[in-house]
């Protein structure tokens, strides 16, 4: 499954042959015009990389990274920084922000995709890590003599979302979960996130130990 980039440049031609190039390259690919039409789509749906513009109207580059890395759900999401401005003082200004790549304009296509993939790649967390918390939270309830909660719970959760959940609890990754249910990694996302809700937990880890508590999943 292809990951989400969100596109942002106020450029409509250079946004138009990014966009082309980077699906070409298999990744989905979301625009907005500005840094304000980016901020609400981010509202919806989070991405897995953003690539901005740093001189636009209104809101610049640098000014949506703050906003970016002031807000909890976005402080690890990783940014990378198109423009023409070339100067060091303006890569270190860039990078003291809080980006994560940064690519002066005239650019080679190709050196955008080998940045985004490189950083995708660290983005990516171990498999082995989430089969390892999954088999110390069984232990423990094990230990605890299993479900904790005696009465069912009704969450009213969707055929969907129960079957996330119970990949989740396999200890499968976004990306995997999308392959097996034939769907898209923002799907999953979106998934993921009204289950929190739902669950009042706020990562992976919290999320599956709530499950397998309280017999949600196995």
């Amino acid at each position: 499954m292809s990951h989400h980039i969100l596109l942002v440049d106020d450029e409509p031609g250079l946004r138009q042959a990014v966009q082309a190039y980077l699906e070409e390259s298999g990744f989905d690919v979301t625009t907005a015009a500005n840094a304000q039409v980016a901020w609400e789509l981010l509202q919806e749906q989070k991405p897995d990389l953003v690539v901005s513009d740093v001189m636009m109207p209104q809101v610049s580059g640098y000014e949506f990274l703050k906003r970016l890395r002031d807000d909890p759900r976005f402080q690890h999401l990783p940014v990378i920084f198109l423009t023409a401005r070339g100067m060091t003082k303006d890569r270190i200004a860039g990078f003291r922000a809080g980006v994560d790549g940064y690519i002066p304009k005239p650019f080679d296509p190709e050196e955008l995709v080998a940045v985004i993939e490189n950083l995708l790649r660290k983005q990516e967390p171990p498999t082995t890590d989430m089969a390892q918390e999954l088999a110390e939270i069984k232990a423990l309830l094990a230990r605890q003599g299993g479900i904790l909660t005696k009465e069912p719970l009704n969450l009213d959760l969707t055929p969907r979302e129960q079957s996330v959940l119970e990949l989740l609890a396999q200890g499968l990754m976004n990306k995997e979960i999308a392959h097996r249910l034939d769907t898209s990694v923002r799907n999953v996302e979106k998934y993921v996130s009204r289950l929190f809700s739902k669950t009042g937990t706020n990562s992976r880890t919290e999320l599956v130990r709530f499950a397998l508590e309280h017999g949600l999943a196995k």
